[in-house]
């Protein structure tokens, strides 16, 4: 727990208990009124592709599918102040007293919108990664002493081995180029003949568009060839044999390059596959005012020394930071083990390794608990750019970290960064990505924010920064005793010990069923960190825990195991809020059975849906969305215990849903959303709930078992028409929508016709 000072700003709480008071009579406020779906989609759409740009606290360290904080602004002032929305959004606001509490903080958004807004928070998270990356996000820092320990750990590491990460320069001839990139291939013994074949599945390195022409590897020599065709590449600049695209691996076939064999991979019962080094991209700072595009080379002799060199000083240290765990059974795990990955630490390689245990060395001697706690959260999110399942981008020529897809997939190219990083001689920028300065910087950046946030407004095609003074993230305020209360626990909402109404609002994003293997996948960085820092949640070998409200088929969590836990932790929730506030969650998946779970929680609470409401959340060019049928759109599931619902939501027949699906289809469009087949089935998944929860609502049995309630809730859905028939009444014109520009008037934005015709509940 954080526990800051209480004398936080009182100026308008009592403006709040009146708006409280005010909501509780009349129901003529609250999200369901005042929420406008145009202008946080336009809004969260830009946040989704700069992500890290719009709400830069993000940066602290990785987590996955992080939802939109400007979603949880919108939907907290929505609530909490005084519309229009559009207005309020771009004002500080203060909001003292207000208690909120997420039961699957997860990457911590709605709870640091939630703080930065004055709010008393309150987060639960089984994941001890999670719950160590939200407090790192508010917990407050030194930044000054910070990067005092950052820079000084730099200068250790580069005199230590900043020697393994310099070339020559082929253009020049200075010897102290810095590497950007290392790129390696896997390789394998024939069958045959026993000559090493690379695992190459293209012998282009880099396509033409950041460097001016194509580089292609000579498949018999490996030197590097630049050509202005990929049609007609040429030939080697070395041997002069023939250039070719296509490579020699490709399905777990390739085929020997000396003797035509075909040979199959990869072997797990040989153990960790090997590797090749096979290309070079550098920095030469000597000539690059002089020089167009990229700097690449094969790798000479003395590259491969350096190598080598880094594995004879690993085999001489007693090694304290880099951990020995195995790699457990598990969904994404399995892939690592049909590569032959046994341990975490066989995932690097030996410079890699050398490098981590030296800085790790250096933060477990920073004196300054929370300045040592950020260095380590820092190498945390270092590891996913430090390892040898990272790829080589041949377009954008930069490295993808292990997470840039959620799971463990292994390629047969790999990029190994730069640990240190490389900054410009007299500035602070950075030149590539992935390494110890690259980290610190984007770390800085973010909890300078956290001190100063701030919102982008957008007007005619340009952007601005709003300061937003008064507001800030922390359990205290910088350079005072302010404070608020921030009490994170390692541990299940559903043992929460939360007084009866004593909430004012539940934010929360819960797992999805069966999407993303979170503990699987922390795995990596927790076997790290957990030599590094002193905490209690960390005394277990793994992230993983029985109540991870996750399918896993390796576990075998089905989708009943899925609902009890939700279902748990939301009555446990719904017990502590006060009557007629509201819970808040999105959700999103493709499947309309794993929304079951969702419906049966909700009514096992007590809590009736009041308004499903349709938000952008994730970038379409994601590489797990792009090219498939998912959808961008989350539903925000609005409910509450008690209040009042339009009776123009309450729809009861497939063709009358299909109008609220094309309405809400409309309200994304005027917020920029191009909406595709994929978004419509999601957002009509949503009412389909919404209106099922609201139809049970009176004689539900939450003692019922629970095959039993997801199946009632089947039939239900199936009554209302399920998606099939909704879909067949939307009509695909609503669909071959196009870009629009701005947003409408906030006049215009009545998400449900108004309060005149409700019906209470």
């Amino acid at each position: 727990m954080l526990n800051g000072s209480r004398r936080g700003p009182t100026t308008q709480g009592s403006l709040f208990d009146e708006r409280i008071r005010s909501s509780d009579a009349d129901g003529a406020v609250g999200i369901e009124r005042a929420f406008s779906v145009p202008f946080i989609a336009e809004l969260a759409l830009k946040e989704k592709q700069i992500q890290q740009n719009i709400r830069p606290v993000i940066a602290v360290h990785k987590w996955f599918a992080r939802r939109p904080g400007t979603l949880f602004r919108g939907l907290l002032l929505s609530e909490f102040a005084a519309p229009p929305l559009a207005e309020a959004f771009f004002r500080p606001h203060q909001l003292a007293g207000v208690r909120v509490a997420d039961p699957f903080m997860g990457g911590g958004t709605p709870l640091f919108e939630a703080n930065r807004l004055g709010c008393h928070v309150f987060g639960w998270d089984v994941n001890p990664m999670a719950w160590w990356v939200v407090r790192q996000e508010i917990e407050h820092l030194d930044l000054e002493a910070y990067e005092a320990a950052a820079r000084g750990i730099l200068d250790k590491l580069e005199r230590e081995q900043g020697d393994l990460y310099s070339t020559d320069c082929q253009e020049c001839g200075a010897s102290n180029a810095a590497v950007k990139y290392f790129v390696w291939t896997k390789a394998i013994d024939c069958d045959d003949c026993g000559e090493q074949i690379p695992l190459l599945p293209g012998y282009i390195l880099a396509h033409a568009g950041r460097h001016p022409r194509n580089v292609l590897i000579c498949r018999r020599c490996g030197e590097l060839t630049e050509a202005e065709s990929l049609d007609e590449p040429g030939c080697c600049r070395g041997c002069g044999e023939e250039l070719v695209v296509d490579g020699t691996a490709s399905r777990g076939r390739c085929t020997c390059p000396n003797c035509d064999f075909a040979t199959t991979y990869p072997r797990p019962e040989c153990g960790p596959p090997i590797h090749r080094m096979v290309a070079i991209e550098y920095h030469c700072e000597s000539c690059r005012g002089t020089h167009r595009g990229r700097f690449f080379k094969r790798p000479d002799a003395a590259d491969l020394d350096r190598f080598s060199s880094a594995g004879r000083c690993l085999a001489d240290l007693a090694l304290r930071v880099v951990p020995d765990d195995e790699i457990p059974d598990g969904d994404e795990t399995a892939r690592l083990h049909r590569w032959g990955y046994r341990r975490y630490r066989e995932m690097f390689n030996p410079r890699q390794l050398l490098g981590l245990e030296r800085l790790g060395r250096h933060i477990l001697g920073v004196e300054d608990e929370r300045v040592r706690n950020a260095l380590a959260t820092n190498f945390s999110d270092l590891l996913r750019y430090q390892n040898m399942a990272c790829r080589y981008d041949r377009r954008a020529l930069k490295s993808l970290d292990v997470f840039s897809v959620h799971g463990f997939p292994v390629g047969l190219v790999q990029c190994e960064s730069n640990l240190l990083g490389i900054q410009r001689p007299g500035t602070r920028t950075n030149v590539g990505s992935g390494g110890w300065s690259n980290i610190v910087q984007k770390f800085l950046k973010a909890k300078q924010y956290c001190d100063e946030p701030f919102e982008v407004r957008y007007s005619n095609g340009r952007k601005s920064l709003i300061s937003m003074p008064g507001e800030w993230i922390g359990d205290r305020r910088n350079g005072s005793d302010e404070g608020r209360v921030v009490a994170l626990h390692a541990g299940s909402s559903t043992e929460a010990k939360l007084s009866e109404s004593s909430l004012d609002a539940v934010f929360t994003d819960p797992p999805y069923f069966a999407n993303v293997q979170y503990a699987e996948l922390m795995d990596f960085c927790y076997v790290w960190l957990r030599r590094l820092v002193t905490a209690e949640a960390f005394r277990s070998h793994s992230t993983r825990n029985p109540d991870e409200l996750t399918g896993n088929v390796t576990l075998n969590r089905t989708l009943e195991h899925f609902t009890e836990g939700l279902s748990t932790a939301y009555r446990c929730m719904g017990r502590a809020l006060k009557p007629g506030r509201p819970f808040v969650f999105t959700y999103h998946h493709n499947r309309l059975d794993a929304y079951y779970p969702v419906a049966v929680a909700l009514l096992d609470a007590g809590l009736v849906c009041t308004a499903s409401l349709p938000c952008p959340a994730e970038m379409g060019g994601s590489i797990h969305i792009h090219g498939t049928e998912s959808s961008i759109i989350d539903t925000v599931f609005v409910s509450r215990s008690t209040g009042r619902v339009a009776r123009r939501e309450l729809a009861d027949d497939a063709t009358s849903i299909a109008s609220l699906v094309r309405r809400d289809v409309e309200l994304l469009r005027e917020g920029s959303v191009r909406v595709t087949n994929g978004d419509a089935r999601c957002v009509a998944f949503g009412h389909l709930i919404r209106l099922a929860i609201w139809n049970l609502r009176s004689n539900w049995d939450a003692g019922a078992a629970v095959e039993k309630k997801l199946a009632r809730i089947g039939r239900e859905v199936d009554r209302l028409g399920g998606w099939e028939a909704v879909h067949a009444n939307i009509g695909a014109d609503i669909l071959q929508s196009r870009r629009r520009g701005g947003t409408i008037g906030e006049a215009e934005l009545a998400y449900d016709g108004g309060v005149d015709d409700e019906v209470p509940f």
